[in-house]
C-alpha cells in the first residue's frame, strides 16, 4: 500500500537577520553556562554535571555557527553584486546592439 502525500513545491527559504540571530543564541548559551556554574557542586552531587557542560557546548557550537553564517552572508552579498554587474553589462550590451541596429537602418535609408 502506497502512502499518500501531497506533492507541492517547497516554499522559498526565509531570509532574515541570520548573523544577529546566531550571535544572540550563542550569547544566550554562554549566559546559561555562567548562570549554572556557581551551582556546579549541586549538579555534581546529583550526577547532573552535564547540565553545566551542555550550555558551554552550545556556546562553542554557536561560535562555529557565527563563523559559518558570516561567511555565508558575505558570499550571498558577493553573488548579488556579481549578478547586478552581469545584468548591467548585459543591459549595456543590449542597448549598444539596439543602437547599432538603428544606426545601420538609418544609414541605408
Amino acid at each position: 500500500m502506497e502512502k499518500w502525500t501531497p506533492k507541492h513545491e517547497a516554499p522559498e527559504p526565509l531570509e532574515g537577520p541570520v548573523v544577529s540571530t546566531v550571535v544572540g543564541g550563542t550569547i544566550l548559551w554562554f549566559v546559561l553556562f555562567l548562570a549554572q556554574l556557581p551551582f556546579y557542586g549541586w549538579f555534581a552531587d546529583r550526577g547532573h554535571t552535564w547540565w553545566v557542560w551542555t550550555p558551554l557546548a552550545g556556546a562553542g557550537l554557536g561560535l562555529i555557527g557565527i563563523w559559518y553564517v558570516r561567511g555565508r552572508d558575505a558570499a550571498l552579498k558577493r553573488h548579488a553584486v556579481q549578478a547586478a554587474a552581469k545584468d548591467a553589462a548585459g543591459a549595456e550590451a543590449a542597448d549598444s546592439a539596439l543602437g547599432s541596429t538603428s544606426t545601420g537602418a538609418d544609414r541605408t535609408a
